[in-house]
């Protein structure tokens, strides 16, 4: 069925090309050979008679203007009983009636008269449906009972008719060989028009339920599709049966196939009935889609649970192996910062070595320079020559004692930190570079940053070894962090990363 929608335009504009053909033949035709007219006039009707409304109602009137213009009396009547089946169809009641009333059944041939019967049968089986009253619909319904049997006492039925009859036997339970598939085959093997079979599947699947009612109603509605039958109330009654089975989204697809097929022939009935139900459908539809998607979301939670639950569960059962190993790289990591300790110990230690050696050696040089100041001042004095001691004051230079002591105190910093300079000024942009001059060790700037090094911090210690003040301590340290590539809150933390060299300046 779905299959078939896909091609349903092609049919259409198959169907459309068969009725140019047969306009273009009827345009060409003599206005005085009324048979031929007729004729043409007949079968454009019939290709428009389930497909557009207003094009067979143009059609079908000019056959009844033909048939009265030519006084052919058999031709009018017929006319007028198709007349009344599109009215019918199309959900124009009233005028159907009209019609019906107008007609002397009495005056019509067999034939005849069994048509009329039966149109005026399925216009009450019609106007009873669309009413779906409780007081009313009961009458259409018994009169279209009555005509049905007028007309099987007028033209009994075929052989074919009377086998599809027998699938409304009220025993038909207790003839297990009246199968769905033997209707099925029944109707197929016939060699019916395609219309023929949609009309015939329509009124058998009347006798089923279920899946079986789906079958034939599936079957005429492909066949209508194929002979581009708008008129289709096969299509509407399978979305229908779809519907009360619970098959919601091929339900919805089907009602809208018929409410297009409805408006598109111009069936005002079918279009009221359709579109009073299509809201139920497409809210049942929407109603089953959110509950697959909550059904998909619970789905997804207890996943996600079960998934949580196992994860933890994982967990546990792993801890126990894992506290080994976490146990193993935590001793590992506490070694390695006992390593590290170590290092910083060690290298505490030997810069405190080193200074107390320098210390050492500083203080005796200072001690034996006392003493023999001491010994050449008292010896001046017992000889009364106080000029000459006063001389000999004078001759000590202490600004050159303390470069002595800076220069000692910097080959002894740059033997522990060969690398500090170029280390120190890989912090600071090419052009802020601070290097010695020629003949110089450090400088003042290095000096204080090389204290720091050496874990000397409080700039009070720093001003007093140096002899600066500490606002000169300050400005100097300022001035560096300020041009540095580093953050200042960083720089001291980068100078104390320079690495210390074991050898020994005293060694």
């Amino acid at each position: 069925m779905k299959s078939e929608l896909t091609r349903e335009q092609a049919y259409d504009h198959a169907k459309e090309e068969r009725i140019n053909r047969l306009r273009i033949r009827l345009f060409h035709t003599e206005n005085t050979d009324g048979a031929r007219q007729y004729e043409l006039c007949s079968k454009i009707f019939e290709e428009y008679r389930y497909f557009r409304f207003d094009s067979a109602f143009v059609y079908v009137k000019k056959m009844i203007a033909i048939a009265g213009q030519f006084h052919k009396e058999g031709e009018l009547i017929r006319s007028k009983l198709l007349l009344i089946g599109i009215l019918s169809n199309s959900g124009f009641y009233k005028e159907a009636f009209e019609i019906t009333g107008a007609i002397n059944i009495n005056e019509l041939s067999d034939s005849l008269r069994t048509d009329y019967l039966i149109l005026r049968a399925r216009l009450n089986a019609g106007i009873a449906e669309y009413e779906n009253d409780a007081h009313l619909a009961p009458d259409y319904r018994r009169q279209s009972e009555r005509d049905f049997r007028d007309a099987e006492q007028v033209t009994p039925s075929n052989a074919f008719e009377q086998t599809i009859d027998l699938a409304f036997l009220p025993e038909r339970a207790a003839h297990p060989e009246l199968t769905p598939d033997y209707f099925y085959d029944a109707i197929i093997k016939q060699p019916l028009s395609q219309h023929g079979i949609a009309m015939v599947a329509t009124r058998v699947s009347y006798a089923y339920t279920g899946q079986d009612r789906v079958l034939f109603l599936a079957l005429a509605a492909i066949h209508d599709i194929r002979s581009s039958t708008k008129e289709t109330q096969a299509t509407f009654l399978l979305g229908r049966e779809l519907f009360e089975q619970h098959r919601t989204e091929d339900a919805y697809v089907f009602m809208q196939e018929a409410v297009r097929s409805a408006r598109f022939y111009g069936a005002r009935n079918r279009t009221v009935q359709i579109e009073t139900i299509l809201p139920l459908v497409a809210g049942k539809l929407i109603n089953d889609k959110q509950h697959e998607r909550d059904k998909l979301l619970i789905g997804l939670l207890l996943f996600l649970i079960v998934a949580v639950v196992l994860f933890f569960l994982l967990v546990i059962y792993r801890r126990q192996f894992l506290r080994i190993k976490a146990d193993e790289q935590l001793i590992k990591e506490k070694n390695k910062q006992l390593e590290h300790l170590n290092e910083k110990l060690w290298e505490s230690s030997r810069i405190k070595e080193e200074l107390i050696g320098l210390v050492l050696k500083t203080c005796s040089s200072y001690i034996e320079t006392l003493d023999k100041i001491k010994h050449q001042t008292l010896h001046s004095i017992k000889l009364g020559k106080y000029k000459d001691a006063s001389q000999f004051l004078n001759t000590i230079q202490i600004d050159e004692q303390k470069g002595q002591l800076y220069s000692m105190l910097d080959s002894v910093f740059l033997t522990m930190f060969p690398n500090f300079i170029a280390s120190f000024n890989a912090l600071l942009k090419k052009e802020d570079q601070i290097w010695p001059k020629s003949g110089e060790t450090l400088n003042a700037t290095l000096r204080i940053f090389a204290l720091i090094r050496l874990g000397i911090n409080e700039q009070e210690a720093i001003a007093k070894i140096l002899d600066y003040s500490v606002s000169t301590v300050y400005t100097y340290k300022t001035r560096v962090k300020s041009r540095a590539l580093v953050p200042a809150n960083d720089f001291e933390q980068r100078i104390m990363e320079i690495e210390f060299t074991d050898g020994s300046y005293f060694g």
